[in-house]
């Protein structure tokens, strides 16, 4: 007769079952906090699309708030990985910007719900990324390898010297994440369609000359 598991060992399917369970929860979530933000999100709502029970919800994160914590810190440990593909640091210095500012945008577009978290994030002024360690670490990474691109560039006589790459960083951001969160806005202010496939090739554009002429001589 085969053995039975033992509270200490338990069954592999078990594990696994357990495993998928909490990535349902984490997928649910995610679509709920982005579509909802975190004070509108329910969490009956994330049960029933995760296919699970609140009890489950609360016996992996606890709250609500601890779950959205893990979502966040999710969605930036994503963001930070596949900066980390793009191999930055064996382009030379101009393509890897261009490459980053290009990455920075199509990711955007391809995964607008990390916009929705962050706007979240920083309505609750960042309460949940101030105690997540992990985040710090990992965007200190890279804001050290964006460091490096503009050493070498400056190194090779591409880049002007002097470039503080925490504000480098935030601008790369900037130029795409205003352009989609004042999508509906700006294309009445503006009268133009700014989410059309010219209108977002001309940005992409336009991005990338506006950065490489901040740190190109």
């Amino acid at each position: 007769m085969s053995a039975q598991p033992t509270d200490t060992q338990p069954s592999r399917p078990r594990i696994r079952d357990a495993e998928a369970t909490k990535g349902r929860i984490l997928d649910a979530a995610k679509k709920e906090f982005a579509r909802n933000g975190l004070e509108g999100a329910r969490v009956d709502a994330i049960a029933l699309e995760a296919n699970a029970n609140k009890r489950m919800i609360y016996h992996y994160f606890e709250s609500k708030e601890k779950l959205f914590q893990t979502v966040l810190e999710n969605a930036y440990f994503d963001i930070r990985e596949s900066e980390k593909k793009l191999e930055l640091d064996s382009l030379d210095p101009r393509e890897a910007l261009e490459r980053l500012v290009r990455f920075t945008w199509n990711y955007y577009i391809q995964n607008p719900e990390f916009i929705s978290l962050v706007n979240s994030e920083n309505l609750a002024q960042a309460r949940h990324l101030k105690t997540s360690e992990p985040v710090k670490i990992v965007s200190r990474r890279f804001v050290g390898l964006v460091d490096t691109i503009l050493k070498r560039g400056v190194s090779e006589g591409i880049f002007r010297s002097g470039i503080d790459p925490v504000q480098l960083n935030i601008t790369i951001a900037a130029v795409s994440y205003y352009y989609f969160t004042n999508q509906y806005t700006g294309s009445i202010i503006f009268e133009r369609d700014l989410m059309s496939e010219s209108a977002q090739a001309e940005r992409i554009r336009f991005n990338i000359d506006t950065i490489l002429r901040i740190v190109c001589l």
